[in-house]
This record gives structure tokens, C-alpha cells and sequence, in this order.
């Protein structure tokens, strides 16, 4: 049977979520046969971090992404501040407001410098700044962008410059970086073929991470996740418009991802979830890799998402920052660039979408660098300038001292 049921009593932990007292959860996973079932999941306020170890990284600024196949390991390192699985151990806290505190972030690979770095330090103190887990841990739902798949299965894509593969065994490091929910629509999801697909799906299934925009058929890849947060009901949807054959897209009986090269489909899914849901945030893999500034067809497909009813578009793949635009009330993010990934990363950062009660949202952006695989909250020094430099990829947007994002 395709399903696997979960009933959590009193407050139960499944991944980085927190699930209200008997609640039965039905997750459906990407394996062959059935049909999957939305559940909408009410989650309680996360636990704050605590401080830890963290790495004082080596130099490392060759910025070249790397093809490679990852072998995973079990880690058997148990780090002050943790519990035995590997989770920061803290207090839950509690929120009484009625805002709803989202955070984002662009891609994550385990790249063996990422790997090399959780290992020498023995946990996630060594691959993210105390600062960055702690605002991680103090956002409602936090959401990125898978760019990997987890596997050891597969045959690698041909003709693929590059391809990428992490062994199962390494989910817990992204347990321990804590989204909530992630996109798995991008153009190394099938690196390996749609049995590396799947066993991604299962592997995030089983880590109790959701995510979206791909799946064993079309049906599935479309299925948007939907969390209920501080009395709002929240929906993703992730979609992919680069890949490097249309075999990538998913179909009727065909694994695959959600393509959003039809936007109409797209659009016609956008009008269908909002429906059911508050706020719906759509996140897209877009645009032209190293490109600082969007392609027309971004700003026109943004444009038709928050006409269809999106509330927020988020954009991943250039591998770099893209500017930020307010469309009709509504923001676009249209690349949050490389967060964790490879040797280096001059420049990135996570967003900030504290969404009120009437589902108006405030911005604010965290600046952040990486250097050897460990990605660091970015020196206050520095801040002004990046500040700066995102407002000047920006259409009509104006970044305060601490980050605010306001119209100009």
C-alpha cells in the first residue's frame, strides 16, 4: 500500500515539525500505484536553537560547482546541544500572534565540501553560523530548493555536465537544517533517473519533510502541501521551467516534475489552491544560470502567477541573486541564488515574509556568504552594500539598515 498512516498524541515530532495532539497524518509517498491525498497539517511554534561549536571554515573561493556522487556514511557523532537523532534540543517557545513568520532560501547540495565541513566540526555547526540556525528555528515554516537527489540507485544522466547524487543515509543533515518543506522541481532531480526520483520523495517521506512539485505521475507532481500555521492555512506549490529533455516532465503514468513550461497548467493549478488555502506561495525553478537579472519570461510568468492568485513567487536556479519586485501588492523573489552548496558563495541570503492578519506581507532579507561548505550570516560591515547591490537588481524597491524591504 502506497500510504504509510502516522498518529502523533500530545505534541510529537516528526523531522523539524511539531504536530498538535492526535493527529493522524496519512503521507503519500512516490511509489508506484495509488493516489496521493493532501493533508493540511496544523504545526506548533518550532523549538529555539541553542548555541553550539561551529566551524572557523578554511579558505576555499574556486566557486566552481562540481559533478559528483556523494557516498553517505551514518554519523555516529553526538554534539553537545543535541539529542541523540541529531536535533537541537531547546525549549519550544510560543506565539500568540496571528502573523505567520515564512523564511526562504535557494538551493542546497551536499557537495563534498558541504559534507567535509559537517564532518570535521561532527554536526550542522560546521555547514551553518549559529545566527542563521537561530532564525531558522524562530520562522514558522521555513522552505528552500532541493538541487540533488537522494539516492544510491540510478543510471546518470547522459550528455549532463553536471549531475548530482547524495546517498540516503545523509537526510539527517538536512533535518538538521531544518526546512519544513522543500522543492524538489529543478534540473538535477532526474540526474539519475526517476528511481532516484522516487527514493528522494520516500527519503523525505521518511525524514518527515514535505515538499512539491514532483512525483511518480503528474498528479502527484502538481499536488500542492498545505500547512496550517497561527489559524492560516498556507499553500505551496513548486514547479520546474528548466530541464533538459520534456521526458523530465511528469506525466499521466510518467514520473517526473511539474512543468511549468505550460503556464497555463500552472496557472490553472495556481486558481485551484487558493481556493483551499489563505496565502499561497508558488516556488519555480527559472531563468538562466550566473544571470543577475531576469529573463522577460520570469517577470511575465510572475506576473501570471499573482494574477491567478499566488501571494508570493519565489524563483531558484540562476545560482545567484536576482533582484526583488512588487507586483500588484504581491512580492516576487526572482532567485534567492546558492545557500548551501559548494566551495563558495559570495553572496546569499534567506527572505523573511512575516504574513499578517489580513495576508498583507512584510519583507526583510538576512545577508549571508559561504566559504569551504559553511555558510555564515554575512559581517555587519558588509551589510550596507549588499543592502545596496539587492536594491539595485530591484524594480521600485527600497532595503533599509535592518534589512526591511520597502517600496521606493
Amino acid at each position: 500500500m502506497p500510504f504509510r498512516y502516522r498518529t502523533a498524541f500530545l505534541l510529537s515530532r516528526i523531522g523539524n515539525l511539531t504536530i498538535l495532539a492526535g493527529m493522524t497524518l496519512l503521507l503519500g509517498g512516490c511509489q508506484a500505484g495509488g493516489s496521493i491525498w493532501k493533508e493540511t497539517i496544523s504545526l506548533e511554534p518550532k523549538d529555539k536553537t541553542v548555541s553550539e561549536e561551529t566551524l572557523d571554515p578554511e579558505t576555499d573561493i574556486d566557486g566552481q560547482m562540481e559533478s559528483e556522487q556523494v557516498d553517505g556514511a551514518e554519523l555516529g557523532v553526538e554534539m553537545q546541544g543535541q539529542d541523540e537523532s541529531g536535533k537541537l534540543e531547546a525549549e519550544p517557545g510560543e506565539n500568540d500572534s496571528n502573523e505567520c513568520s515564512l523564511l526562504f532560501a535557494g538551493d542546497i547540495y551536499f557537495s563534498n565540501h558541504v559534507l567535509n565541513a559537517y564532518d570535521r566540526v561532527g554536526g550542522i555547526g560546521g555547514v551553518l553560523g549559529e545566527s542563521l540556525r537561530e532564525t531558522i528555528a524562530e520562522s514558522d515554516i521555513f522552505m528552500a530548493n532541493l538541487e540533488f537527489p537522494f539516492s544510491d540507485r540510478g543510471t546518470q544522466a547522459a550528455d549532463k555536465q553536471f549531475t548530482f547524487r547524495v546517498s540516503p543515509s545523509r537526510v539527517s543533515i538536512l533535518q538538521e537544517i531544518g526546512p519544513d518543506i522543500v522543492t524538489v522541481a529543478n534540473n538535477h532531480a532526474l540526474d539519475y533517473g526517476t528511481d532516484a526520483l522516487l527514493d528522494t520523495c520516500d527519503t523525505l517521506d521518511s525524514a518527515g519533510i514535505l515538499h512539491v512539485g514532483a512525483g511518480k505521475n503528474l498528479e502527484e507532481a502538481k499536488q500542492p502541501q498545505i500547512i496550517e500555521k497561527n489559524g492560516k492555512k498556507i499553500g505551496f506549490l513548486g514547479a520546474s521551467r528548466v530541464f533538459p529533455t520534456g521526458g523530465w516532465a511528469a506525466g499521466s503514468s510518467h514520473p517526473g516534475m511539474f512543468s511549468a513550461y505550460d503556464t497555463a497548467s500552472v496557472v490553472q493549478e495556481i486558481q485551484k489552491v487558493k481556493k483551499e488555502c489563505d496565502y499561497l506561495v508558488v516556488y519555480v525553478h527559472w531563468g538562466i544560470e550566473r544571470n543577475t537579472q531576469p529573463e522577460a519570461y520570469q517577470r511575465e510568468m510572475g506576473h501570471q502567477y499573482i494574477d491567478a492568485g499566488a501571494d508570493l513567487v519565489v524563483g531558484s536556479h540562476p545560482h545567484v541573486l536576482q533582484g526583488i519586485e512588487l507586483y500588484h501588492g504581491k512580492w516576487i523573489l526572482y532567485s534567492l541564488g546558492n545557500f548551501v552548496f559548494g566551495s563558495s558563495i559570495p553572496e546569499t541570503m534567506l527572505v523573511q515574509a512575516s504574513v499578517d492578519a489580513q495576508g498583507e506581507t512584510a519583507l526583510s532579507i538576512v545577508p549571508a556568504t559561504s566559504s569551504a561548505g559553511y555558510t555564515r550570516e554575512l559581517d555587519v560591515g558588509k551589510k550596507e552594500a549588499f543592502y545596496q547591490k539587492i536594491q539595485g537588481l530591484s524594480d521600485g524597491v527600497q532595503i533599509d539598515e535592518n534589512g526591511k524591504v520597502q517600496v521606493q
